[in-house]
C-alpha cells in the first residue's frame, strides 16, 4: 500500500503556513506521498454561527496566535513577517482566488512551489494574496503564463472543483486548517504534521 498523506489547508491559515513550508521536507524523509487540498475555512466557520475567524472573535487568542507564529517560525527556521497592529483586522485575507490557483496546478510539477510561493509572500513578505496582481506576480515568477493559469482558475470546472473541496473537508469532519488524513484518520494542527507522517508510515499497514 503506498504511503500517503492529503494535506488539507486554507491560504488565509497561519498555522497552514508552518505546515506547507515544512511537509514536503519531512515527507520525504518518510517516504509518504502528498496530496495537496486546497479549501475554504470560511463556509465551516459559518456553519458554526462564526462570521470570521475564532482567532477575530477572540482578540486575547489572536494576539496570542500572533506571537505563536514568530515563535514556531523562529523554530523551523521560517521568515515570518507580523502584521502591525493596524493591519491585524485585515487578516484573515481572501484566499479564494489562490486556492483556485492552486487546484489549477494540482496535477503540475508547479503546484507545490506555487502554495509556498503564496505563503511566502503573505507571512513573510506582507502582501494581499486576495489581490490579484499578487498572484499573477507569483505565477510570472514561476514561469507561467498569468493569463492563461488565471482564466482556468475562474473557470466553472475549477470553480465547482474548490466547491467540491470545501464540501468534502465538512464530510471528513474537518474543523481546522491544516487538518491531515491518512485514510479514516484525521490529525489537525500544525503540531500534529509529525504525528500524521508517523501514522502514514506505519500505523496505516498494521490495520490491515
Amino acid at each position: 500500500m503506498q504511503r500517503a498523506i492529503e494535506f488539507w489547508f486554507d491560504f488565509a491559515s497561519t498555522y497552514s503556513f508552518l505546515s506547507a513550508m515544512r511537509i514536503e521536507t519531512l515527507a520525504k524523509e518518510k517516504g509518504v506521498n502528498i496530496t495537496w487540498h486546497p479549501f475554504l475555512l470560511g463556509p465551516i466557520f459559518q456553519a458554526q454561527g462564526w462570521t470570521s475567524s475564532p482567532f477575530a472573535h477572540y482578540p486575547n487568542k489572536g494576539l496570542n496566535m500572533w506571537r505563536d507564529i514568530e515563535r514556531q517560525s523562529e523554530k523551523y527556521g521560517l521568515n515570518f513577517k507580523r502584521p502591525a497592529q493596524d493591519q491585524i483586522s485585515q487578516f484573515p485575507r481572501h484566499s479564494v482566488l489562490a486556492a483556485r490557483i492552486a487546484l489549477t496546478g494540482l496535477h503540475n510539477d508547479w503546484v507545490a512551489e506555487f502554495i509556498k510561493a503564496v505563503f511566502t509572500a503573505e507571512f513573510s513578505d506582507g502582501l494581499d494574496i486576495g489581490r490579484k496582481d499578487v498572484l499573477r506576480d507569483i505565477l510570472q515568477n514561476l514561469k507561467l503564463d498569468p493569463a492563461s493559469v488565471l482564466q482556468q482558475a475562474n473557470s466553472v470546472e475549477i470553480r465547482a472543483q474548490l466547491r467540491a473541496n470545501v464540501e468534502a473537508a465538512m464530510a471528513h469532519k474537518i474543523f481546522g486548517a491544516p487538518s491531515f488524513i491518512i485514510r479514516d484518520e484525521l490529525f489537525w494542527g500544525n503540531d500534529r504534521l509529525e504525528d500524521a507522517l508517523d501514522w502514514a508510515c506505519c500505523k496505516v499497514f498494521s490495520r490491515d
